[in-house]
Parts: structure tokens; C-alpha cells; sequence
């Protein structure tokens, strides 16, 4: 049996390698590991060309919006954030794009920390621009391990059970949900941090990134939603 195509979302940045600095596509080699682990055949996906967001989808299997920089605020009616770093409009607009049109076409999607907040915003839901604000604490932004609940019914609480350890660094979240979308997982101060697509065959969002946790079981799960 073939391996499904997985498209991957990634950056273009200036990159060295020997005497060069040129512009490159860049991913982190997590998530193909994590493909390549679950059966399936990892793509690249440069934040290039819109016009090509529709060969993407009918020629994927499954895409993961991976993680990365912020969204700029902007994009969901919020006013700038300082202590944002300086937004990338290529890569907001190219993993916009490409989610709407995943979504439409009902192909299984899976997307990690930024993705999650893409995928959100793309479906017409808005972030908090800076959550230690909002939550008068700085725990979400810290690189430890914590525990989160999630619904059981979910296709989330399938692949993981109504508990995970998860490490998820972030300073934006999910304020009001997008259309069809569903919270199905929470932090102990009730902060999303994973979501849902209603009826579709595929679609989960999480804070974190399951690629790098040692528990490839999302990623498995996508790649089978994918084969299917």
C-alpha cells in the first residue's frame, strides 16, 4: 500500500549553510519524523505561491499546520502587540489559505501550536494577542510539562484517553472559537488547548506539538484518517 502524501507547513527564512546565506524552506525534522514514523510520506509545504493552494489540497493526503511565530493580530480585528514579534504576512496568508481550503475539501488536517491558532482564525474565531495578560500568570509561556483535560468523546480523547502531560510554550490563545469548531481540551485555568472540527473527517487542532512529545499517536491517527 502507498504511504499518504502529508503536507507540511514551513518557513522561509535567510538560512546559512557553508559560505551561503540564501533563503530557504525550513521545518523542523520532528514532524517528518513523525510522518515518516506513522506510515506516511512528509511534504514540504513553502509559504509561496496562493495559486497553488488547490493542487495542494487534491494532491495531499493530510496536512499538518505546523508550529512557528505568532499570528499577526490584525488578522482577527485586534490592535498590534508589541511584545509580539514581527508577524510573517507571507506565512499568514499562504497557512490561511491552505486551512480554508482543507476544510472545504474535508481533508484531514492536523494542526500543532500555531497551526491550532491558524486554523482557529481561519475559520473566523479570534486569540487572546497576550495570554499572561489576560491570565495574570506566566506558566503558559514556561517550557515545563503540564497536565491537560480533554473530552473523551473527541476524537482527541480516542487517540490520547482524558488526560495528557503536554508541553505547549505560547503567549497567544484561542479567545473566541471559529465557525464548526469545538474546545475539547483545557489547561487547569480552562485556557483551549485543543480544538475540533464538527463533521469533519479529520480535523484537530493542539497547543502542542505531538511530533516533538514522544507520543506519536495524533500523528498516527492523521495518517490514518489520511488512508482512509
Amino acid at each position: 500500500m502507498s504511504r499518504p502524501l502529508i503536507g507540511i507547513t514551513a518557513y522561509l527564512e535567510a538560512a546559512r549553510w557553508g559560505d551561503w546565506v540564501r533563503e530557504a524552506v525550513l521545518s523542523p525534522p520532528s514532524y517528518a519524523r513523525a510522518v515518516e514514523k506513522a506510515g506516511g510520506a512528509p511534504v514540504l509545504l513553502p509559504p509561496l505561491n496562493l495559486g497553488g493552494i488547490d493542487d495542494y489540497v487534491h494532491g495531499l493526503s493530510g496536512v499538518i499546520l505546523a508550529g512557528g511565530g505568532e499570528l499577526d493580530p490584525s488578522l482577527y480585528g485586534a490592535a498590534r502587540e508589541e511584545r509580539v514579534r514581527d508577524p510573517q504576512p507571507h506565512r499568514d496568508r499562504f497557512e490561511l489559505a491552505l486551512a480554508r481550503a482543507a476544510v472545504e475539501a474535508d481533508l484531514p488536517l492536523l494542526a500543532s501550536g500555531r497551526g491550532m491558532h491558524v486554523l482557529n482564525v481561519a475559520q473566523g474565531g479570534t486569540l487572546i494577542p497576550w495570554l499572561p495578560e489576560v491570565v495574570d500568570h506566566d506558566r503558559h509561556a514556561a517550557s515545563q510539562a503540564h497536565r491537560i483535560q480533554i473530552s473523551v468523546s473527541s476524537k482527541l480523547g480516542k487517540a490520547l484517553g482524558d488526560t495528557a502531560e503536554v508541553t505547549a510554550p505560547h503567549h497567544q490563545a484561542v479567545k473566541r472559537l471559529g465557525t464548526g469548531l469545538l474546545a475539547v481540551a483545557w489547561a487547569d485555568d480552562q485556557i483551549v488547548e485543543g480544538v475540533e472540527l464538527q463533521g469533519h473527517r479529520f480535523g484537530v487542532g493542539v497547543q502542542w506539538n505531538p511530533a516533538r512529545a514522544g507520543d506519536n499517536r495524533l500523528v498516527e491517527a492523521l495518517v490514518e484518517a489520511a488512508r482512509r
